[in-house]
Formats: structure tokens, sequence, C-alpha cells
């Protein structure tokens, strides 16, 4: 199962893999507080995207359209290099399709709806009921 979670809540034996998907570390936090197992920032929201949603120049449909084409890039982009090294949406797909502990999707926004990890939750769910 993949949850997602803002990073300032107390982490629990329920999360399992904790994996942080801001490109920014999430301000006042500790690494131990953190207790993260991966720090995915390659699949976070460009520096783009990010601060135009930040500063409410785009709303969250056009930001969750823009992020979904960057995942899908980047996922097309691995792919196309022929097996190298796995990529972070193949580990967390792995982890996923394995089963044996959930896997818990950090990001540092307050808002608990309209989020990157929400955005990525879907289309990690998407792209391993396509294979």
């Amino acid at each position: 199962m993949i949850n997602i979670k803002r990073i300032y809540e107390k982490p629990t034996d329920e999360d399992g893999i904790r994996i942080l998907v801001d490109r920014l570390w999430p301000r006042g936090m500790s690494k131990e507080k953190a207790k993260l197992d991966f720090w995915f920032k390659d699949i976070a929201p460009s520096n783009e995207i990010r601060k135009l949603y930040h500063a409410a120049m785009i709303d969250f449909t056009e930001f969750r359209r823009r992020y979904l084409q960057e995942l899908s890039e980047y996922n097309y982009n691995n792919m196309a290099k022929g097996g190298e090294a796995e990529n972070s949406l193949e580990q967390i797909s792995t982890f996923f399709k394995n089963g044996d502990k959930n896997i818990t999707l950090l990001y540092g926004l307050k808002d608990e709806i309209n989020n990157n990890a929400a955005v990525l939750k879907e289309f990690i769910s998407k792209l391993v009921k396509a294979k």
C-alpha cells in the first residue's frame, strides 16, 4: 500500500518504507526526526512548476498536469536507457509490487490533499497497473 504523509507528522511502524519526495529539505526537520529510508529528489516536481504553484501563478490542476508530464518524461527517458541502474520510480514500483511493507511518500506542504506526493502516488499506481 502507498500512503502519503506530511514529513512533520510523527513516524509510525505502519509507515513502512519512508521516502521523501520533495526537491528541498523541509525546514526545521532534522534527519534523525525524519527517519527516512530514501530521499528521491529526482522525481520531485521541477523548481519551475514548484515555484509557480507556491506563488499561486498556477492552480493545482495545472500543477498536477505539468507534474504528471514531468513524471512521464522521466520514466520514458530512464526506460530508453535500456535497463541501467534502477531509477526512483522503478524502485518505488518494485516496493509496491513486492507488497512486503507499506510505502509512505513524505512531503512538506501543508495541504494534505493537493500536493506532489498525492500526484506521485496516482502516477505510480497507474504505472504498476500498466505493467
